[in-house]
């Protein structure tokens, strides 16, 4: 077996790990890079290998750092299945025809405002590729073995991270390999705790948060006090969110804050019309997190869910306190921006920050404390709070990380992956002097003999 990281390497985002024994080859997960412009590039570097002759892709959740590149992949000329979970498949309808969009959207903006040096500048897909890549999803379940070819095996456990969020174990004659793909937290306030890992010869191992353990505070207080002291402002609170899972656990916090008291009644608008979607399959997948068919329907309730573009610009006329919930969660692109433009420069408001912030985002430049920022080629003046909602996080910590791996017998190698450099190089370390096992990090394009 041999394995190539063509992704999630140096970086959080563009996932991609080629598997190859025997004749086949296996891709599992099929990320788009994010963040930074010289990562982003990435997306558009010759692909190392011809993609006809990848058998399978195999995903391990969708989000776009891990699912975001099939459609530009099936384009190269792949022609295999992309197996995942039920749940990551219904999610994926939602997001890849949304980023194929988006692609078109941002080249039409550049060739019509001349921000591109790319003439005319191109999609990556578009959301017809996208459309037509999703024939090609092949649903499967949790906890059974899939052996689509001789002398290869997979199985999928709970994740923890998002709906359909998968780790996998990879087996061939004479081998297996576990990848975690994107671990949850144990003490999640929605999805149900990851499932213990099983026994591999080969680990890669996420380290989005490698180098430190989350904050010990309540969701709930943190929450209360950013949207309190806005209110008593007259601000409006913006929330760039990712629309899968974040957006769904921030309503259900609001929710319960509302009825306890704790905030006003104040206006929650959830700008994203795929965030409203995604909220309907919590419905679906009521075994994969710990809320009732009637905290689901709770979510949604007294929320504003905005459609269309009129009702979303109207809300950039806001004189009262309110709470805006839009995407993206990183405010890379998506309906959020406009809401920056308009709210950024307004000392009364303030801009809350949810989740892992890539470096080169907007999000990681506001956190960063940028004074301005650069929206649709003009930049905009920053005077409103910013604020990070870090209790929130998705991902595992450096604690919950080892215990995870800790759960395991020792393996020949561990690789770390899916971590900014220095988050990336702490979890080795910590692996090394906790386990004394064989730990590194791998490089973007490494190839190994397994």
């Amino acid at each position: 077996m041999r394995i190539e990281f063509l992704g999630g390497t140096d970086t959080v985002t563009g996932s991609k790990y080629l598997l190859e024994h025997d004749g086949r080859r296996l891709m599992v997960d099929c990320g788009l890079f994010q963040g930074l412009k010289q990562l982003r590039l990435r997306n558009w570097d010759a692909f190392p290998i011809d993609a006809s002759k990848i058998d399978a892709v195999l995903l391990t959740h969708a989000h776009m750092d891990h699912s975001g590149f099939v459609p530009r992949l099936v384009k190269l000329g792949f022609k295999g299945p992309v197996f995942c979970t039920q749940a990551t498949l219904e999610l994926c309808e939602l997001l890849l025809p949304d980023s194929g969009r988006l692609q078109e959207e941002g080249a039409d903006f550049a060739n019509r405002h001349g921000h591109s040096k790319h003439k005319p500048a191109l999609p990556l897909y578009t959301e017809q590729d996208a459309r037509a890549a999703l024939k090609r999803f092949e649903p499967i379940s949790f906890d059974q073995e899939h052996s689509p070819w001789p002398g290869w095996s997979w199985r999928l456990k709970r994740a923890g991270h998002i709906l359909g969020a998968a780790s996998v174990r990879v087996a061939w004659t004479g081998g297996s390999i576990l990848f975690s793909g994107d671990l949850g937290r144990s003490d999640d306030l929605m999805m149900r705790p990851p499932e213990a890992p099983e026994p591999a010869d080969y680990v890669v191992v996420e380290s989005t948060y490698g180098d430190r353990r989350h904050r010990e505070a309540d969701t709930l207080v943190a929450l209360a006090e950013v949207i309190n002291r806005t209110a008593a402002r007259g601000g409006v609170v913006v929330i760039p969110s990712f629309a899968v899972g974040r957006a769904q656990t921030l309503l259900h916090c609001i929710q319960q804050l509302k009825k306890a008291h704790r905030i006003p009644d104040m206006p929650v608008y959830l700008n994203s019309p795929m965030a409203a979607d995604v909220t309907q399959i919590f419905r679906h997948h009521l075994d994969e997190h710990r809320l009732s068919a009637e905290q689901c329907a709770l979510m949604s309730k007294e929320v504003t869910i905005v459609n269309s573009v009129e009702d979303s610009k109207r809300l950039n006329n806001l004189s009262y306190p309110s709470i805006i919930v839009s995407a993206s969660g990183m405010a890379t692109g998506g309906r959020v921006l406009h809401h920056l433009k308009t709210y950024a420069p307004i000392a009364r408001n303030t801009i809350l920050f949810a989740g892992f912030q890539a470096a080169g985002t907007r999000g990681a430049a506001l956190l960063g404390g940028a004074e301005a920022i650069k929206i649709h080629g003009a930049y905009v003046p920053v005077r409103a709070e910013v604020a990070n909602l870090d209790t929130l996080s998705a991902h595992a910590d450096r604690d919950q990380l080892l215990a995870w791996i800790g759960a395991l017998p020792q393996p020949r190698q561990v690789f770390v992956t899916h971590g900014e450099p220095v988050a990336a190089d702490a979890l080795r370390l910590a692996i090394e002097e906790r386990h004394g096992w064989p730990t590194s990090v791998p490089i973007y394009r490494e190839g190994r003999a397994l």
